[in-house]
């Protein structure tokens, strides 16, 4: 790996005079790594494989402001990955929800654009140690964002298309409201704008999508988990020390009936199949592999726990969150007495939520969110919570029936994909659509 550490001396890009005599870079000719570097000063950048039609890609870890109102406050390192394509070409700016990892994204192949992944600031590798939970607010992320585009805009000069999914689709949608000019088009995917830290409407798509019998058929499920919990604990604390797994921070007991608590929204959200769901007398592993398949029990250990206290400190003061729908077991539960994701918050921080902040970004969007191409999976629990532009507002929501969380635009129907084609053309210009999904 080559390992670029900069401060450049002496560092000049090619330029040309225009007809008024002002001197401007010739991008084209432009040394990729020096340029970056000429952006990013203080970066730690690194030149990774590139895949797919990228020219080069690569690892920039920015030295990001703890607080962008008092830079005095210190810095965390911030990854980002960068892959180019042209300095003409559209640049795919994703914003990640939580940790970021290279790979190509389906609209970087539609628009054969450059692409920039930028992780979510405290989460995976640029998670300071300890976490100052204060910074750890959305619009000191959106001033991340909003500072690394605008350098990245001196040196790529195409349409800028900003993306994410789930989470980071949500990201998309605040990064929207709060800087308008700095994207020409979103594109967010199952991306929920939630009220409250326990949404109804979760509750109430879990109690109305797919069929009765479906329905009827997962709770008889759940309940048959709980019925059983002396047979299926021992088998889970198998599985974990076969998979190295620690739990620690949540025990087996309570892991057991969380996971059962979570089946249900889990189901709908990843398109659980109504027939695979075991009937109530299967056996306890048939039950608990069921279970695993659907929500992981590793979703419980130690590790995982740690690796979302981020996420769930900014879903409870913040982005708002789901409760539990309790009532299919409530005379089986053992342990959990609440229907909140609050006992999976850091311990011994204030937890004071905001409504308005969300609020504030749904009344945006709904009312002046042009430009927004919303995608979504009409089988998504989280679709529930999904934003509806009003009519006179310029945006497109597609909506897949029977679909899940993990809904892409190559997903739609033939005809559907080409009525996506269509108003991105009208947004970006005819010649946008390079590689059709």
């Amino acid at each position: 790996m080559k390992v670029l550490k900069f401060i450049f001396l002496g560092f000049f890009i090619i330029s040309c005079k225009t007809s008024s005599g002002v001197i401007e870079s010739t991008p084209k000719e432009t040394n990729i790594e020096a340029a970056l570097s000429a952006l990013f000063p203080e970066a730690t950048i690194s030149e990774i494989k590139h895949t797919d039609h990228f020219k080069a890609s690569y690892q920039i870890i920015l030295k990001q402001n703890l607080d962008h109102n008092n830079p005095s406050a210190g810095s965390f390192n911030h990854y980002i990955y960068l892959s180019h394509f042209d300095f003409d070409a559209p640049m795919v700016f994703v914003t990640e929800g939580y940790n970021a990892r290279y790979r190509t994204y389906e609209l970087s192949r539609l628009f054969r654009s450059n692409q920039v992944i930028i992780e979510y600031r405290f989460y995976g590798k640029s998670r300071p140690n300890p976490i100052p939970w204060k910074y750890l607010k959305n619009d000191q992320a959106i001033s991340d964002y909003h500072n690394i585009i605008s350098k990245l805009k001196t040196l790529y000069k195409g349409k800028y298309i900003s993306t994410g999914i789930s989470k980071g689709g949500e990201t998309v949608l605040i990064y929207k409201s709060k800087y308008p000019k700095d994207i020409d088009v979103a594109i967010p995917y199952v991306a929920p704008l939630i009220n409250g830290t326990e949404d109804p409407r979760t509750t109430q798509h879990i109690n109305t999508v797919g069929t009765s019998a479906c329905r009827e058929k997962i709770k008889e499920f759940q309940r048959a988990l709980l019925v059983k919990r002396e047979e299926i604990i021992p088998i889970i604390e198998t599985y974990a020390k076969e998979n190295n797994m620690n739990f620690n921070e949540v025990p087996f007991p309570e892991a057991l009936e969380y996971g059962t608590l979570e089946f249900s929204f889990s189901f709908w959200q990843w398109g659980g199949d109504c027939n695979a769901i075991p009937n109530p007398d299967a056996t306890a592993k048939e039950l608990f592999d069921y279970l695993n398949k659907i929500v992981g029990i590793r979703f419980y250990s130690d590790a995982v726990y740690h690796d979302l206290l981020p996420s769930y400190y900014q879903h409870l003061i913040e982005l708002g969150y789901y409760g539990f729908d309790m009532e299919p077991v409530s005379d089986l539960l053992q342990v959990v007495k609440s229907s909140s994701n609050d006992r999976f918050a850091p311990k011994n921080i204030a937890l004071t939520y905001n409504p308005n902040y969300i609020q504030k970004v749904r009344d945006y969007v709904e009312n002046k969110g042009d430009k927004i191409l919303y995608i979504y999976g009409a089988y998504d629990t989280w679709g529930a919570c999904a934003p509806n532009p009003k009519k006179h507002v310029d945006a497109l929501k597609m909506l897949l029936p029977k679909a899940p969380h993990s809904t892409r635009i190559k997903h739609f129907p033939k005809q559907d994909k080409e009525l996506i084609y269509r108003k991105l053309r009208s947004w970006l210009g005819k010649d946008i659509i390079k590689e059709k999904l």
